[in-house]
C-alpha cells in the first residue's frame, strides 16, 4: 500500500477516528517522554538515541494535538511558493476570490509560466493585515454598541 497517498490525503480531509485516537496517544506519549529541559529523545532503527531540540518536540506535539482535535493539517515551510489553490485554502477563501486579491495587488505573486505562485511569507503578511482589520472593526462595533446602550 502506498503510504504517501495517505499522508497527502490527510492534508485534504479531516482525520479519521482511528487517526485522531492515534495522534492523541502519540502526543501524550511524546509529552510524557520529554526531559526536564523540554528535549525529546527517540531511538533510531539501530537503537542509537536521537535528541530532538525542545522547539522541534513542541512542533511535533502541536501537530499531533491538531490531528487529535480532528483538525485538517498542512505543514508549509515559510519560504514555500504556494499555488493559488493552496493559498486560497490557507485563507479559507475561494480560488477566484484569491485571484481577485492578486489582481488588485493585495498579495504579491510571482508569475510562473501561465500560473501564479504566492510566497508563504507574503500570504501570512496579508492574513495578519486582514485579521488586524477585522479585529479593529469588531472592536469599533463593540464600542458603538456600548455607546448606543449608554444613551
Amino acid at each position: 500500500m502506498d503510504n504517501t497517498a495517505e499522508v497527502i490525503d490527510l492534508t485534504r480531509r479531516l482525520p479519521t477516528h482511528e487517526e485522531i485516537a492515534s495522534a492523541a496517544e502519540a502526543a501524550t506519549a511524546l509529552a510524557n517522554a520529554r526531559a526536564e529541559n523540554g528535549a525529546l529523545v527517540i531511538h533510531s532503527e539501530n537503537g542509537e538515541p536521537v535528541r530532538l531540540a525542545p522547539a522541534i518536540a513542541d512542533l511535533m506535539i502541536d501537530l499531533l494535538g491538531h490531528v487529535a482535535r480532528g483538525d485538517m493539517v498542512t505543514l508549509v515551510p515559510t519560504g514555500a511558493m504556494l499555488t493559488t489553490q493552496q493559498a486560497a485554502d490557507i485563507l479559507n477563501v475561494s480560488r477566484p476570490y484569491l485571484s481577485k486579491l492578486l489582481k488588485e495587488g493585495e498579495i504579491p505573486f510571482i508569475p510562473v509560466g501561465s500560473h501564479r505562485r504566492v510566497m508563504h511569507a507574503d500570504l501570512m503578511a496579508y492574513k495578519a493585515r486582514r485579521d488586524a482589520a477585522r479585529t479593529a472593526a469588531l472592536d469599533d462595533l463593540a464600542r458603538l454598541g456600548q455607546e448606543f446602550e449608554a444613551s
